[in-house]
């Protein structure tokens, strides 16, 4: 049974109610590998060619999850794997609360989702190994993350601050109660 992007988004809509559906309780048989994918800049493609209805998009990033290092769209009915990337979200915004230990981060994704940082959603930055570029992330829910896109990390780096943690001075942020780390203090340099 070849499936299609259209029985994926009719079931959806059938599963859908308020909020997003309980995908954690559907476990149908894998159908194999839809040709879609998420690119690094959150765009959705399907047969090649851009999903240009961000409603589309919206509903199919609502029955998103993430299976090991395998991401599959899910409903109750099929499950298909798709193609990410990066991480399936941009973190196209962030909204800032307060400062210090105190300081609250709510970031918007380009799918309408909101995250919190904090414990539950912590924000992890790694770095390319050949340019050192930062690619900095916000867990949004589930195992499925964000890229912080690169103004909202420029507004965020205007936050930092430096603080011991694990026994070493490190850059980063607060928020929600918790610290995340950016970078170590001795690897910032003065330009």
């Amino acid at each position: 049974m070849k499936v299609s992007a259209k029985s994926i988004e009719a079931s959806a809509k059938a599963a859908q109610g308020r909020g997003l559906p309980p995908i954690h309780k559907w476990n149908p048989e894998f159908r194999g590998n839809l040709d879609m994918r998420i690119a690094r800049d959150g765009t959705w493609y399907h047969e090649g060619r851009p999903i240009a209805r961000p409603e589309l998009v919206r509903l199919f990033s609502t029955i998103l999850k993430k299976e090991g290092a395998d991401y599959v769209l899910v409903t109750p009915v099929e499950k298909v794997g798709i193609t990410v990337e990066d991480a399936p979200f941009v973190a196209v915004d962030v909204e800032v609360q307060g400062q210090g230990p105190e300081q609250v981060l709510t970031f918007l994704t380009n799918v309408a989702d909101h995250a919190t940082a904090g414990p539950e959603n912590p924000i992890r930055v790694t770095r390319d190994s050949t340019s050192g570029e930062p690619s900095p992330y916000v867990l949004v829910r589930d195992a499925l993350e964000a890229l912080i896109d690169r103004k909202s990390f420029y507004r965020l780096v205007n936050l930092g601050v430096h603080e011991t943690w694990e026994g070493r001075s490190w850059f980063g942020l607060w928020s929600g109660g918790a610290f995340f780390p950016i970078i170590p203090s001795e690897d910032l340099t003065d330009s």
